[in-house]
């Protein structure tokens, strides 16, 4: 009798959805339209990024002519080939990234910080702006969308996936931002350290040629490259990862989630701007296919494009950067559909149905989306093997000029991303 009573419970809840799909249907469709003339807008006004043909062809050279000698896989220098000032320059460096690598938060700020010192450090803003996607992400983990779709380890695990990523670039990249600011204080070139945090060989003819030229979109591409490929075989296409996170079936759903869009907020001034107060606006882009390291530096770089090189997307991210600190809630900068208070958040096992017919949800009503250090805290750090991944010159493909997508504006496609996980939310809930 009890399985009768869940069987036809189930089939009830199953014609819900079914009702539901053809309005979420036409809103995405209706979506899609709109976002060609949102786009639009938001490529009124480009901003050169400066590529240097002549630069890249100059470190292409001096990197394949490192792998014709082999040393980029000779082993890093020993401390005492430093000198004592060098040492200590170092020793200063490391115990920065140490401190500014405690969270997705700290780190968020910490790459906002170079940025806002040296502007030519585009990479760093990108960098600030990708890792507040990481920390949404990671607290999508205990969101109300996700929480009860997902069990505990798999939550768990897809958070360790998505912090190993964010601290393993972190770690890699924050030290070269600062050798660079460190050497501008100097008036001289400190790149001969590198080694000494076991960076990339890689990346020394990108740093020696921006001392020279200041060419931030070349720079930004080498940095690109390079963290992409850190991360691959140390966490994309580690065993551990990928038998307990990327191969799951879950992985899929959480991308739906908001996981396979990267989004860049726009502050209210730009929307003036760019889409005449109409709505809230989001650049952005989704991520097609996570698992191939081409996709994912094709991708970052059309994000850099889009960032930098569309002065409404520029402008406007910086000015939602500088007045909005990173939480890790997508509060942060959709307040209108989301809370990071428990206590406001819709508590209503139907969802979509909210969604489908409120363009915003009032308060009391809004979806729960936590502060990333009340959901997760900090993470210790766990061994990283050191060995630089540059081997042959398949990263070369992507030293390319970066350009600026098409399509840029998300917001739509966003919020879509959202109501369909509010359905699978509402299906698992009415089980």
């Amino acid at each position: 009798m009890e399985d009768s009573r869940q069987t036809k419970g189930k089939a009830i809840n199953l014609r819900r959805l079914m009702f539901r799909l053809p309005a979420a249907f036409s809103s995405m469709l209706r979506s899609k339209t709109a976002s060609l003339s949102d786009s639009s807008r938001m490529r009124k006004e480009t901003v050169s990024l400066g590529w240097n043909e002549a630069a890249a062809r100059t470190v292409i050279n001096d990197i394949e002519e490192q792998l014709r000698r082999n040393t980029s896989s000779r082993p890093m220098p020993a401390g005492e080939e430093y000198s004592a000032e060098d040492l200590r320059l170092a020793e200063t460096i490391a115990e920065e990234t140490r401190v500014a690598g405690a969270s997705n938060i700290s780190r968020t700020a910490a790459y906002l910080a170079c940025y806002q010192a040296c502007p030519e450090l585009h990479w760093a803003f990108l960098a600030h702006m990708v890792s507040r996607n990481a920390g949404w992400n990671m607290t999508d983990l205990h969101s109300s969308r996700i929480a009860d779709v997902v069990d505990a380890e798999e939550k768990r695990l897809t958070y360790r996936f998505l912090e190993r990523s964010n601290a393993l670039i972190f770690q890699d990249a924050y030290p070269q931002l600062r050798l660079y600011m460190k050497s501008r204080e100097l008036g001289a070139s400190r790149f001969h350290l590198l080694p000494y945090f076991h960076v990339s060989g890689f990346m020394r003819p990108f740093w020696e040629r921006f001392w020279i030229d200041r060419g931030s979109a070349l720079l930004t591409v080498g940095l690109i490259i390079n963290e992409q490929n850190y991360i691959e075989k140390r966490v994309v296409r580690h065993p551990y990862f990928q038998k307990h996170v990327t191969g799951k079936m879950n992985f899929r759903l959480l991308s739906l989630a908001g996981l396979n869009q990267v989004v860049f907020p726009l502050s209210e001034q730009a929307e003036d701007e760019a889409a005449g107060g109409e709505a809230r606006r989001l650049a952005g882009r989704t991520v097609s296919d996570f698992g191939s390291l081409p996709a994912r530096i094709a991708l970052g770089k059309s994000l850099y494009a889009m960032l930098m090189g569309y002065r409404a997307v520029r402008s406007g991210a910086e000015r939602f950067a500088a007045s909005v600190p990173h939480s890790g809630s997508r509060a942060d900068y959709w307040p209108e559909l989301f809370t990071a208070n428990l206590e406001e958040a819709l508590t209503a096992k139907v969802q979509g149905s909210e969604l489908l017919e409120q363009e915003t949800l009032p308060p009391g009503q809004r979806l729960y989306s936590p502060k990333l250090l009340s959901a997760w805290g900090d993470t210790a750090y766990e061994p990283i093997s050191r060995e630089d991944w540059l081997k042959d010159t398949r990263a070369l493909d992507g030293i390319s000029a970066p350009k600026a997508p098409f399509l840029c504006d998300i917001s739509r496609s966003h919020r879509n991303g959202i109501l369909e996980t509010a359905l699978v939310h509402d299906a698992v809930e009415d089980r």
